[in-house]
């Protein structure tokens, strides 16, 4: 593990529910942390209090690509967390609030190659650290929520820069703000069964299928981001500690 001292953090997705517990856990350790709220975010009144209560400064860049260059350049992180995604209802909330409805393409994908570009361009020695998905193999998916983050897997390797890329299976937690009712019954059963195969020795398969709350995965990312011995590495759900 390298000296936490040394680091700045730069968090897109910080209001988010991992996003949230990064941010948190990165300011329990004190490092400094830059955290992205999009100018348009419906969450942004309620969480820059939390934020800049923990310490962390409060980033409201737009989302463009030499906008996001010109943060970057001046913040110079060591580490880059990209926790970007759009879900079906929030989705719906954008829409009603600004006419237009986003997608995994403009969201999920668009906005983490823009981040990563503009890593590249000005903080070329950063970490990247992607949260990504269970599942995600060499061949091109055609789920819509697969394929954009199979694509910014893609890009990631293709980029040449230092990347974590993280794929966890359920993220769950019963401080989640937000209802997913068919990701709560999955998680539940997944879990229920990992659990089950937990208790007769088989821990392996509870790993890799079992659900993780935002704050394990929280603690996972920011281990794995800060220790530079993981560097360009890929984690499985299976790797992932509970604690």
């Amino acid at each position: 593990m390298s000296d936490s001292s040394s680091h700045r953090v730069f968090v897109a997705g910080a209001t988010g529910y991992t996003g949230r517990a990064v941010v948190e856990t990165l300011r329990t350790m004190g490092i400094p942390v830059w955290a992205h709220v999009r100018a348009n975010s419906a969450r942004a009144e309620a969480l820059i209090p939390e934020f800049e209560g923990r310490g962390a400064q409060v980033v409201r860049t737009d989302w463009n690509t030499e906008a996001l260059k010109a943060e970057l350049q001046n913040v110079q992180p060591t580490v880059v967390f990209a926790l970007l995604g759009i879900t079906r209802a929030g989705a719906q909330r954008e829409a009603k609030r600004t006419g237009t409805l986003p997608d995994y393409e403009t969201v999920d994908y668009g906005m983490t190659r823009m981040l990563l570009d503009a890593t590249r361009a000005v903080a070329p020695t950063a970490r990247f650290v992607y949260l990504s998905s269970t599942g995600i193999s060499a061949s091109r998916p055609s789920n819509a929520y697969m394929l954009a983050r199979w694509k910014c897997e893609q890009h990631i390797l293709s980029s040449g820069i230092d990347y974590l890329i993280a794929r966890p299976s359920f993220i769950s937690g019963p401080d989640r703000d937000e209802s997913r009712p068919m990701e709560r019954i999955g998680s539940s059963v997944v879990g229920a069964l990992g659990g089950a195969l937990s208790a007769v020795g088989i821990t392996a398969i509870e790993r890799a299928i079992g659900p993780i709350s935002n704050h394990q995965l929280a603690r996972v990312l920011v281990d794995f981001a800060l220790d530079p011995a993981q560097t360009k590495r890929i984690l499985e759900a299976k790797e992932m500690p509970r604690r």
